[in-house]
C-alpha cells in the first residue's frame, strides 16, 4: 500500500506548484507590435545550419556577408545574414547575460553586426525558448528580457527562436500549444520593449502541435509549418504538401515558413534545385539560403539569384500560391499577382517527360482570347490560347507568368 502520509505531501506539492507556477495570463503585446514595418514581403537571406551546424565562426558569417554582396544575391534582394546555434559560450556571464564563444567570436557579436551593416546587410541571430538550445547552449526561459535587450544592444535585427528543451512541468495542465503561445508571446513582447525593429521568426520544428498559424499573426512575422527540411527531392514534395494547406494564414508581415532552401547542397539535381526554388517562390516563402554562398557553383547562383523567380515570391499582393491541380505526378499551381498577372507552377512530381496543361477558365482567366506566357527560367516568351500547356521532365517545375494578352 502506498505511504499516505507521502501521498497526501505530494498532492499538496503538486497543487502549491500548480497555484505559483501554473496558468498565467499572456503576455501583453501593445498596439503597435502590429505597426511595424517589417516583413511585408518573405524575409531573404542566409542562415548557416544546413552545412556548417555547430561549425560557426566569426569569420565565416564575415565572409559569407562579403560573398552576398559580390555574387549578386544583395542585389537580388537578400538582406539576412543569420548565425544559427553554436554562436554562444556554454555558459552565460556573472550577470546571467548571454556571451558569445570568444574562440568563435573573438571580435563578439556587435563586431559581426556593425561589419554586416556596413555592407548594407542585416544580421540575423539564434536562440531558444527553452532552457537549453537545440545543440545544448543556454536557452532564453527566464532571460527573455534580459536576452532580448542583449540582441538590441548588439544591433541584431532578426530573431530566430527555436523549441528545444522546453520545460512543460511548469506549465501544469497547458497543452503544448498553449505553452508555446505563452512563451513565444513573451519573448515578442520583450522584443518590443527594446524598440529596436527585429524580425522575430518562431522555429518549431521539433513541435508540430503548436499550430503557430492559428495564433501568431499579432506575435511573429514568421514561423515553421513543418518539420525540418532534407536535402532531397521527397523532402521537397512532403514540405510542398503541408505548406499547401495552409496557404490562408500568409500575408502581409505574417508568413508560413517551410524552411531553408537546400539548393547548392548537392542532394539534389540542378533540375530539382529549380523547382525547389521555384515551388518556394509561389509559395511566398522565405527566401533564406542555406549553402556555402562563398563557393557556390555558377549554377547555384544563377537559381538563387534569378530575379524573374523572385519577384512571384516578393510580389506586393502577399499571397501564397495554392496547388489547384493534381492529377497522378502532374501538379498545377498558381499565385495571383499585384499587376493581375497569374505565376502558374506547372509540376512534375516523379513520372518522365510528360505533357501538363491547365485551361485559363479553370485558373480564373478569361476563356476567350489569347495568352501571353513568361517562362521564368528560359526568359523567354510565347502566346497560347485557352490552354496553358507545357512538356515537363521528372522532378522538373516549367514556372509561367501569365496574362491576357490586349
Amino acid at each position: 500500500m502506498r505511504n499516505p502520509i507521502g501521498l497526501v505531501v505530494g498532492l499538496l506539492f503538486s497543487f502549491c506548484f500548480a497555484v505559483f507556477l501554473g496558468p498565467r495570463p499572456m503576455p501583453a503585446l501593445p498596439a503597435s507590435s502590429l505597426d511595424r514595418q517589417l516583413a511585408l514581403r518573405p524575409p531573404m537571406g542566409y542562415d548557416d545550419w544546413n552545412v556548417f551546424q555547430c561549425r560557426v565562426s566569426e569569420q565565416l558569417i564575415e565572409q559569407t556577408a562579403a560573398a552576398m554582396v559580390s555574387s549578386g544575391m544583395k542585389a537580388a534582394g537578400y538582406r539576412y545574414v543569420t548565425i544559427d546555434d553554436c554562436w554562444q559560450a556554454p555558459a552565460r556571464d556573472a550577470n546571467g547575460r548571454l556571451q558569445a564563444d570568444p574562440a568563435k567570436f573573438p571580435d563578439g557579436i556587435g563586431s559581426v553586426a556593425h561589419y554586416i551593416h556596413a555592407l548594407g546587410l542585416k544580421l540575423g541571430i539564434y536562440e531558444d525558448a527553452g532552457t537549453k538550445t537545440c545543440a545544448g547552449y543556454p536557452g532564453s526561459y527566464g532571460h527573455e528580457a534580459q536576452d532580448a535587450a542583449t540582441f538590441a544592444s548588439w544591433g541584431v535585427d532578426y530573431l530566430k527562436y527555436d523549441w528545444c528543451n522546453v520545460p512543460y512541468g511548469y506549465f501544469l495542465g497547458w497543452s503544448h500549444e498553449q505553452v508555446g503561445r505563452w512563451l513565444y508571446t513573451r519573448m515578442r513582447a520583450d522584443l518590443l520593449a527594446t524598440g529596436r525593429p527585429i524580425v522575430f521568426s518562431i522555429s518549431n520544428p521539433s513541435d508540430q502541435t503548436l499550430h503557430p498559424w492559428g495564433w501568431a499573426r499579432p506575435v511573429a512575422n514568421l514561423w515553421r509549418t513543418t518539420p525540418d527540411i532534407s536535402d532531397n527531392w521527397r523532402s521537397v514534395l512532403r514540405i510542398l504538401d503541408q505548406n499547401d494547406r495552409l496557404a490562408a494564414y500568409a500575408g502581409v508581415r505574417h508568413w508560413n515558413d517551410p524552411d531553408m532552401l537546400e539548393v547548392g547542397n548537392g542532394g539534389m539535381t540542378e533540375a530539382e534545385d529549380r523547382a525547389h526554388f521555384s515551388l518556394w517562390s509561389i509559395m511566398a516563402a522565405p527566401l533564406i539560403a542555406g549553402t556555402d554562398i562563398r563557393t557556390m557553383s555558377a549554377p547555384t547562383r544563377i537559381i538563387l539569384t534569378n530575379r524573374e523567380v523572385i519577384a512571384v515570391d516578393q510580389d506586393p499582393l502577399a499571397i501564397q500560391g495554392r496547388v489547384v491541380s493534381l492529377h497522378g505526378n502532374r501538379e498545377v499551381m498558381m499565385k495571383p499577382m499585384a499587376n493581375g498577372d497569374l505565376a502558374v507552377a506547372l509540376l512534375n512530381r516523379g513520372a518522365p517527360g510528360t505533357t501538363i496543361s491547365v485551361s485559363a477558365g479553370s485558373l480564373g482567366l478569361p476563356v476567350s482570347g489569347a495568352y501571353s506566357m513568361r517562362d521564368l527560367w528560359t526568359h523567354t516568351t510565347r502566346t497560347s490560347g485557352r490552354i496553358i500547356s507545357a512538356v515537363v521532365p521528372a522532378h522538373s517545375v516549367v514556372m509561367l507568368r501569365v496574362r491576357q494578352r490586349s
